[in-house]
């Protein structure tokens, strides 16, 4: 690498942990001018959960941040952004379950929050670059003139799906220098270096604002008086046919099968969530399939649109941890596109992204509106059939 010449002044966000660590670290030997920086987006002793705090907002993680640039020798800033976190992030979150729907928080922050806040602070110190440790690749199309994100090389670890909705003026400024690299790279790197504790430090996978995944705690303590609120409900079947009491509707997710306090002779799944009259629809394995669903406040990446291309096939990844399925894509307008999956998809549900692929670069994603029980309508553009 080389150490001689300067490529620029660089703002790493590092969360305390291996990725982002070594994130800067090679940076730096790269000749980045590297600026580390850790957010505080939640404060633990507010959220009133039983888990000692952990994770990226913990004291013991802004120490390990801190450590790596004194070790190197570049400046480390902390900056507090709990109340724009909050507002947008939490505020989200908990609107989000009272509507029936079930967010996905880690998208909406980086997508408004991070590279924002990052952006700004970028601006004030003098970096040209942002970078974070996410294990994605990003390129510039000269062709077309668009910046495309594209899975990590480690298809294991690739975080594309949570990268979506970052724009393009953001994505022209970004560096995502894991990309090339598998774990097991990371963690050689961490050796070579010495830096032991960061390869023994576990890694943290809940929500940073619920480090004990109780969400139905938190939500209870966000709102008070929702158990009141949503008292009454009613598991149904498909057909209506009530099927006795549950906790409210806040409390069950599409796809949910644990945790039902029911018990019907035969496994039964969450299959729809109607906050208007705070049912609860279960019905079995097959009810949670879907072959349409529609999305809307659209970011694309590859394509600056769809419009006027008729039915565009992609891959489309409805979760985090969705291998993906194929699918027909319609713009039918500037903010929604219809999907008709080429084979039924199961929990596709409203509140999570969906994210469009073509190959391993990000088409874009969008917002899941709607969760379709059976067979899908006719597209505009008109096909004889999807497969």
């Amino acid at each position: 690498m080389n150490t001689n010449q300067v490529k620029g002044r660089v703002l790493v966000a590092m969360s305390g942990g291996i990725d982002s660590s070594v994130a800067a670290v090679l940076l730096h030997e790269a000749g980045y001018e590297v600026v580390g920086m850790t957010m505080k987006t939640w404060d633990y002793a507010t959220a009133g959960g039983s888990k000692k705090e952990t994770g990226c907002c913990s004291l013991d993680s802004i120490n390990d941040a801190r450590d790596i640039a004194v070790r190197l020798g570049f400046p480390h800033y902390i900056i507090d952004i709990r109340e724009e976190f909050g507002d947008y992030v939490i505020d989200n979150f908990t609107e989000e379950y009272l509507a029936g729907r079930t967010p996905n928080p880690c998208v909406l922050c980086n997508t408004h929050i991070k590279w924002d806040a990052l952006l700004r602070r970028a601006d004030m110190l003098g970096c040209e670059f942002i970078a974070t440790g996410h294990y994605a690749r990003i390129r510039h199309d000269a062709e077309t003139g668009r910046y495309v994100v594209s899975k990590g090389l480690d298809e294991n670890k690739d975080q594309s799906y949570a990268l979506w909705g970052v724009s393009q003026a953001s994505l022209s400024r970004t560096l995502f220098p894991l990309g090339e690299l598998r774990k097991s790279e990371i963690y050689d790197e961490a050796r070579r270096r010495g830096f032991t504790a960061l390869v023994n430090k576990p890694e943290s996978y809940e929500i940073c604002f619920i480090p004990d995944n109780d969400y139905r705690g938190f939500l209870r303590r966000r709102v008070p008086g929702l158990d009141e609120r949503v008292a009454g409900g009613r598991f149904v079947d498909s057909a209506g046919r009530d099927l006795g009491p549950h906790e409210g509707y806040p409390f069950y997710t599409i796809g949910q099968r644990k945790g039902l306090g029911i018990a019907l002779g035969f496994p039964a799944y969450v299959v729809a969530i109607r906050p208007d009259t705070n049912e609860v629809v279960l019905g079995n394995y097959d009810e949670l399939a879907s072959s349409f669903t529609t999305v809307h406040k659209l970011n694309l990446g590859k394509l600056a649109s769809l419009e006027g291309r008729g039915l565009v096939p992609a891959v489309v990844k409805v979760r985090y941890h969705h291998a993906g399925t194929p699918a027909l894509l319609e713009q039918d307008g500037p903010d929604h596109i219809r999907l008709y999956f080429t084979e039924p998809v199961h929990a596709v549900t409203p509140g999570q992204a969906a994210v469009f692929y073509d190959g391993a670069d990000v088409l874009g994603g969008g917002w899941i509106t709607r969760h379709v029980i059976g067979e899908a309508p006719a597209p505009a553009a008109g096909v004889a059939a999807l497969a």
